[in-house]
Formats: structure tokens, C-alpha cells, sequence
């Protein structure tokens, strides 16, 4: 047999899960206690006091007969005890009994006769018992009883206790199954294990106490207000832009005019530890909620155990109502034992039916109330949607007004936390607001990167300037905002970054890096950065970490935006917007455009220089670029152009041209740039080009021309009749002969023909006596000619990959070649005679001496 402690552990649950328990279900667990000892109760009593006791009914003429053979002897009647004393006196006069007897013989005779008298008198004196005689012996009546306990009692009667034990058991394994269930159990554990961090987490309370801070502010402000003049314009626009500082610009709303107030000093002095686990529960409550909210499974089989306890409580009360009447204490009993006991009629009575009968009354009180708050239960669930949950009062009274609203599994198991105590989801929210997290995500970080350690990581950049670089922090420390003479800022990999109104103090910024870095800045801030900004560069993968602010920046001087810019997203990065660029001069666009955007030609006025690199992706639109008039310098890499484009002959400004790393193989156009008077650069390099038409020769202000990493196998005279041309690169290609027209150009500075296939140089290559730079490496030279004596302003010479036997000694005429200039093999080098190389040698100390 099992214990009291035993059974009630079945309905015992973790303390913890008690905040998961509404007031109704703690009371039907109460109730299901009571029943339970009810029930425990009936089953003692039944088991220690439960019998009948039956006699038997003498209605048949042959049981009210004379006694049966083999029964037990009869008493004597009262008609035998009353001869008895009449008969008595008749020995006193029987002389002859006593006469031959002695005298004392005599006297005990007298005295036992007179005391034979008196008893017989007493006897018949008594009141004689009434009844009906039953002829049955004990034992018989032990097996009548057994018989008619098993015959006549009705089923409930002897069952009752056990069924209430079952139905409780059921009741109360139905009120907790959800928490025992594995699919349940682990996500309730976690949720409760959370809940209770959160609950207790310093990071809650130091949250809840700056909203009660702040709260108090905008009363003392609201006060104030009412109390101050009204003398302040109702416009409320900027003077310098005439723009309403109230209302959203391009979709941007300014947080304020003035900046954020500082956090309170509760909210300042947080120990690193409970930071570092208050980050750890915003993640872990991040990937609850994700998991959670995906099914509906726990209010599923909550309302599912709900209706099972109902159910259950209709079921338990309809038959009980119906058996409860056969509890009687009288029961006739006819058991087939005539031929044992020679009667076959039998009343009875059962001694625990007063009993029974009212433990059934308090067990259906019970059920009655326990079916009272299972309806109640299932009018709650049923009443709202409680797989839709709302922090809207959260919202209203703290200053996290981002707190989501929830839904399904992580819904209803805040409505059950509710029950118990508003305050855990109230303290829950916190840690749903991604405000909240930013704001403890920016005390640690101030706290972790001080100022100290930002001025040790400033370096200068190539170009001289002091230069920042903060890599994968989780936001913007205010710390960097003290480095008042930092001209270049690059920020990347950072999820929030904040320009507030202490970025007016870095006057010297004038450069800005946002790489994946969707940032925001307050209005102060961005009045700012509005005016002294010069350069920005943003990188993103999506279009929406593009900030809104850039295309306000109306000092901006260049702007690179890399990432997707695909023509079908070009409304949705704001590129209407860039009429407000109106000192733009450089514009780049590293994307995948199929078409040149159209809202670009807004920038004609003003812009300068285009870039475009693409990526591979074909450009197949450039109409917009007709309009595009002040453009002086063009870039269009990798836009899988196969032919120089149209538009570009109406760019009557343009100076250089750069068609790098596209899939041009004639350049029959090359004409139509005699159209373009100001050109002076062209780049055709890493195309597949295979022929210079002699038509080249009409671009006579060309000064520059990069055909490299083409397929050229000759040079046509015409192009050494460019009377400007002083930068020639033809290197990478499969040219065999330099024409001897290439001494035409007498202002060429830089000759490549590298990486060719060429054997022999022509003579007349060396009346170019203002070449200084002369790249010959990798081709299938043997000789070398002392004419290269004759370039006196040569200062870079590259020969090695060729198949030279000896340098010539007049190289020593180049004064101004150097050493790190000469390009060539160590053993030609050393070669030389010893004159040259001391004097090539020579050179390269006094010109490092008078460096230093």
C-alpha cells in the first residue's frame, strides 16, 4: 500500500513553475489534495470497517417447522419449568422415600427440594424472550454475511473509494501533464530559468530606475513649460536650411535638437560581470523567443488538458448523481446457499453506508467546485487570443517604447506570468528592447574603450593624415568624439554606430569610413557633419544600411558607395536625393548596374569625376551620361563593354577616359574622340584589343595612352604622329617590332613595351631624349645599344627577362639613372665596368646623403 506523501508527490511541481500557475489552477490543485485524502479516507474506513450483517427471512412454512436433524438441542420451554415446580412438593409427602434414611440424608433432601422450588418459581416469574428462532450457528452466519456483502451490495457501494482515488489521480496528473511532458517541459525550464535572471538581473532594475529618472525630467520639463513665456516661434525651422527640424527629412527622423542627457550614475556604475551576463540574457532571450515563437504546441496542450479535466468533471458528476441512491443501508439478500444453510431469504445491512453516503455528498461538493473553476479556466483561455501577447502598457510607462509584441508559445506563457505577478514580464520587456540592449551595449563599451586607449591606435596614412580604424565593436564609444584633431575615421563591422552632438568637437574630420556600418546621428550632429564633412565612404550589403542623412551633406566632395545597386533597387537608396550634393565633385559606384541611373544627371552641374566599377555585370544603359556635361574624368571598369559607348562622345569636357577590365576587341570609334578637344588620357588596357587603327592619329591632344594587357601584335605608324603623347604603355601584349616612328615623339616621357615579344630596338627610340622611365623586361632582346647613352634624363630602365650578354658602358652617361632605377639581372649589373657602377653608385649615396 502506498503513503499519503507518496500520492501527493504526483501533484508536486518545481517551485519555480509555480509563477506559471494561474489562481484557479493552485486551487484545483488544493481541491485535488482534498479529494485525494477524501478518497484515502473512504478506502481506510472501507478497508477496516466495511461488512454486512444479515438474518434470515422465515416467510416459507417449511423454515418455521420443527428443528432440523443435526441442529443444536433445545432449551427447556416454559411449560417444562412450570410441571417442574408443581411436581416438586409431591417428594415431601412420599413417606416411604425418606423413612429408612438417615436424619442428616433427610435434611439435605428437605433443603434441596425447597431450593428446586424456589429456582422453579424465579423461573416462571421471569419474562419469557420473543423472536424468531433461526437454527443457524456462527459460522454459518460469517458465510451468509460474505455471501450477501458480494450479492446484494450494490457495485459503488463497494467500489466508491477507489474510483475517487482513480479520478483524483487523473484530475491531478492532468492539472501539472504540461509541465512533465519532454516537448514542454524543456521549453517551460528555459522560459522559467530566463524569467528568473531577468527578474533578478541589476541590469533590470538600473533600466526601470533611468525611466523613473527620465519620467520625472519630462514632468520638471512639462512643468516648466507651462509656467515659462511662449515666446518661442512656433516654425521651429533651421535657419541655415529653412527646413522644418520637426518633421522627417527623406524618411529620417532627428531624435532631438539637442543632444541625448547623459545616463544617471546608477546607470553608469555597472560591474563588468553583471554587464557581461546581462549581454549574455538579451542573446539567450533573443534565440528563445525565436524558437518559441515558431508553434503553438504548450497553449495547444494546455487548453487540450483543460478540456480533459472538464471533461472529466461532467463524465464524474452524471454517474455519480445517478448511483449515489443505491447506497442504502437495508438490502435484501437471496444468495443460492439454501441447501447450506436451509434458508433462502436473508435481510441485511451495511454498516458503512451512513458513512459512504456522506463522503459521497462532500466528494461531489468538491467536483462540483473543482468543475466551477475548470469552466472558468476554459472561459479564460477562450475568451482572448492568448497566443498574441502586447507590451503596449510597457511601452506607455518606460521609455522602451520598441518592445515588441509577441505571439504564439512566448504569448502565452507571459499571459500565465501575468497571473501570478505583472512585474516578471514587465522586467521580461527589458530585455526585449533592442534600446535597452544598445544602451547597455554603450555603457560597457565607453567603460571597456577610454581615451587613452583610442590615442594609441591613431596612426598617419599615406597621406599624412591622423586616422582611426575601429574594427567589430558593438557600437560607437563616446570616447571618440574627445579626438578633436582626427581628420580620417574608418568604422567597420559595427552594428550601431550614433553620431551624437559631440562630434561638433572634431574639427579637423574631414574624412569618414562606414563599412557595414548602418549608423544614425542626432540633428546637432548632423548640422555638423553637414558642413564640414569632405569625403565619405560606405560600403553596405543592403540597400537599407545606407544612411538617409548622406545625400543632406551638402559640403560632401566624394562620395563611394559600394554595394548592391542593381537598377531595381536605385529608388530605393534615396540617388533622388543627391540634388542636395550640391558641392559633389566625385562620385563612385562599386555595384552591379545594368543602367546608368537616371536622378544621376541632377549632379551635371557640378560633378567632376565618375566612377563606376561593375563588377562584371554588363552595363547596357549609359543615355543618362549624354547630360553629363562637366564631366572631366570617366571610369567604367568591369561593365562587359564590348564597344567604346556613344555617350561618351558628348562628354565635350572630358580629360581621361579609363575603359579598364572590359570586353572591347576593336576600337573603330577611337575617331569620335577628335570631338573631345580636351582630352588628353586614354586607358584601354585588359581588353582584348587586337588592332590601333591609323584613325588615332585625329586625337591629337591624347598625352596619354594605356593599351596593355591586350592582344596587339603591331603599332601603326599613325599613332607615333601624336604630337602631345608622352605617356605610351603597350606592355603585355604580342608585339614582335617597335616601328622606327616611335622616334617621332619627341616629348615622350614613359615608354612600356614590356612583357612583348620583341628582338631588336630601333635606333631611332633613342632620339627621345626626354624619356624618363623605359620598361623593355620580358622580351627576347640580345643587344642593347650604346645609343641608350643618348637619354641623359632616363631615371628608371627595367631590362631583366631579356637575353642580353652585357650592358653597355656608355649606360653610364644617364646621370640620372640610379641603382633601384636599373632593372636588370646581378651578373650584367656587375658587368660594368667598375667606373659605371661606382658612378651609378655614387649617385644613389650623395642623393641619400642630401636626403637625408
Amino acid at each position: 500500500m502506498f503513503t499519503l506523501t507518496e500520492v501527493a508527490s504526483l501533484n508536486d511541481i518545481q517551485p519555480t513553475y509555480r509563477i506559471l500557475k494561474p489562481w484557479w489552477d493552485v486551487f484545483m490543485d488544493y481541491l485535488g489534495l482534498v479529494m485525494l485524502m477524501l478518497s484515502i479516507f473512504a478506502m481506510t474506513m472501507q478497508i477496516t470497517k466495511d461488512q454486512v450483517a444479515c438474518l434470515p427471512c422465515l416467510e416459507d412454512p417449511d423454515e418455521a417447522s420443527g428443528p432440523k436433524p443435526n441442529s443444536i438441542p433445545q432449551q427447556p420451554t416454559h411449560q417444562a419449568a412450570t410441571s417442574a415446580a408443581t411436581e416438586a412438593p409431591v417428594l415431601t409427602t412420599i413417606p416411604h422415600i425418606t423413612k429408612d434414611l438417615p436424619d442428616e440424608a433427610v435434611r439435605e433432601i428437605h433443603i434441596t427440594h425447597q431450593h428446586t422450588a424456589v429456582v422453579a418459581e424465579k423461573y416462571v416469574n421471569q419474562p419469557q424472550p420473543t423472536g424468531v428462532r433461526t437454527n443457524l450457528d456462527y459460522q454459518q452466519y460469517i458465510f451468509v454475511n460474505q455471501m450477501c456483502y458480494h450479492v446484494a451490495l450494490p457495485w459503488y457501494s463497494k467500489y466508491f473509494p477507489y474510483l475517487t482515488l482513480i479520478h483524483t489521480l487523473v484530475l491531478m496528473v492532468s492539472s501539472n501533464f504540461w509541465f512533465k511532458y519532454p516537448k514542454t517541459s524543456s521549453k517551460i525550464e528555459h522560459f522559467v530559468s530566463i524569467l528568473g535572471r531577468c527578474f533578478e538581473s541589476p541590469w533590470t532594475t538600473k533600466a526601470l530606475s533611468e525611466t523613473a529618472c527620465e519620467d520625472s525630467e519630462e514632468n520638471k520639463q512639462r512643468l516648466t513649460s507651462t509656467t515659462a513665456p511662449k515666446h518661442v516661434s512656433s516654425e521651429g525651422k533651421d535657419e541655415s536650411t529653412g527646413v522644418n527640424s520637426s518633421t522627417p527629412m527623406l524618411g529620417v527622423k532627428f531624435s532631438a535638437d539637442k543632444p541625448i542627457a547623459e545616463a544617471p550614475s546608477s546607470m553608469t556604475i555597472l560591474d563588468k560581470k553583471d554587464g557581461e551576463q546581462a549581454k549574455a540574457l538579451f542573446e539567450k532571450v533573443r534565440k528563445f523567443r525565436a524558437h518559441v515563437e515558431d508553434s503553438d504546441f504548450i497553449y495547444k496542450l494546455y487548453v487540450a488538458q483543460t478540456v480533459v479535466k472538464t471533461v472529466k468533471f461532467i463524465l464524474i458528476l452524471s454517474y455519480i448523481s445517478t448511483f449515489m441512491a443505491k447506497i442504502n443501508f437495508r438490502h435484501n439478500c437471496e444468495p443460492d446457499i439454501k441447501q447450506l444453510t436451509g434458508y433462502k431469504k436473508f435481510f441485511c445491512t451495511h454498516n458503512m453506508a451512513f458513512m459512504l453516503n456522506k463522503l459521497l455528498i462532500s466528494y461531489m461538493a468538491l467536483i462540483l467546485i473543482y468543475g466551477m473553476a475548470c469552466l472558468y479556466s476554459l472561459f479564460w483561455v477562450f475568451r482572448r487570443p492568448l497566443k498574441e501577447y502586447s507590451f503596449e502598457k510597457v511601452r506607455e510607462e518606460s521609455s522602451f517604447s520598441d518592445i515588441p509584441d509577441v505571439k504564439n508559445d512566448f504569448a502565452f506563457l507571459l499571459h500565465m506570468v501575468d497571473q501570478y505577478d505583472q512585474l516578471y514580464s514587465k522586467r521580461f520587456g527589458v530585455f526585449l528592447s533592442e534600446v535597452s540592449e544598445n544602451k547597455l551595449r554603450e555603457i560597457s563599451l565607453n567603460h571597456e574603450w577610454t581615451f587613452e586607449k583610442l590615442r594609441q591606435l591613431v596612426t598617419r596614412n599615406s597621406q599624412d593624415q591622423l586616422e582611426l580604424h575601429l574594427f567589430m565593436l558593438s557600437g560607437l564609444p563616446n570616447a571618440v568624439f574627445d579626438l578633436i584633431d582626427l581628420e580620417v575615421l574608418k568604422l567597420e563591422l559595427i552594428p550601431e554606430v550614433r553620431f551624437t552632438a559631440k562630434v561638433s568637437q572634431m574639427t579637423s574630420l574631414q574624412e569618414l569610413h562606414l563599412c557595414h556600418c548602418p549608423a544614425k546621428v542626432e540633428q546637432t550632429g548632423f548640422a555638423f557633419l553637414r558642413d564640414h564633412l569632405r569625403c565619405l565612404h560606405v560600403k553596405f550589403t543592403d540597400v537599407a544600411e545606407i544612411p538617409a542623412w548622406v545625400y543632406m551633406l551638402r559640403s560632401l566632395r566624394e562620395l563611394n558607395l559600394i554595394g548592391n545597386l542593381s537598377s531595381e533597387n536605385n529608388k530605393m537608396i534615396g540617388l533622388e536625393s543627391m540634388r542636395d550634393l550640391r558641392h559633389l565633385k566625385t562620385l563612385c559606384l562599386k555595384s552591379n548596374l545594368s543602367k546608368m541611373p537616371t536622378n544621376i544627371t541632377e549632379l551635371s552641374p557640378h560633378l567632376i569625376k565618375l566612377v563606376v566599377h561593375n563588377d562584371g555585370t554588363k552595363l547596357l544603359v549609359l543615355n543618362s551620361l549624354k547630360k553629363m556635361t562637366s564631366i572631366i574624368e570617366l571610369e567604367l571598369y568591369s561593365c562587359e563593354l564590348e564597344r567604346i559607348p556613344h555617350a561618351i562622345f558628348s562628354l565635350i569636357n572630358l580629360q581621361e577616359l579609363d575603359l579598364k577590365s572590359n570586353n572591347i576587341r576593336t576600337i573603330e570609334e577611337i575617331i569620335s574622340f577628335q570631338h573631345l578637344k580636351r582630352l588628353t588620357c586614354l586607358k584601354l588596357w585588359h581588353n582584348k584589343i587586337n588592332s590601333i587603327p591609323s584613325s588615332i592619329a585625329q586625337v591629337r591632344s591624347l598625352e596619354s595612352l594605356h593599351l596593355s594587357h591586350n592582344k596587339l601584335e603591331s603599332l601603326p605608324p599613325a599613332l607615333f604622329t601624336l604630337p602631345k603623347l608622352r605617356h605610351l604603355d603597350v606592355g603585355h601584349n604580342s608585339i614582335t617590332v617597335l616601328p622606327p616612328d616611335v622616334g617621332l615623339l619627341q616629348n615622350l616621357q614613359h615608354l612600356a613595351i614590356n612583357s612583348n615579344k620583341l628582338e631588336v630596338l630601333p635606333k631611332p627610340l633613342f632620339r627621345c631624349t626626354k624619356l624618363k622611365v623605359l620598361c623593355l623586361g620580358h622580351n627576347a632582346l640580345t643587344v642593347l645599344p650604346e645609343s641608350v647613352g643618348q637619354l641623359v634624363q632616363l631615371t628608371q630602365l627595367e631590362l631583366r627577362g631579356n637575353c642580353l650578354d652585357r650592358l653597355p658602358p656608355l649606360l653610364g652617361n644617364c646621370r640620372l639613372l640610379r641603382k633601384h632605377g636599373l632593372v636588370v639581372e646581378d651578373h650584367l649589373f656587375d658587368a660594368l665596368p667598375v667606373e659605371v657602377k661606382e658612378s651609378i653608385s655614387r649617385e644613389t649615396n650623395v642623393s641619400f646623403t642630401s636626403g637625408l
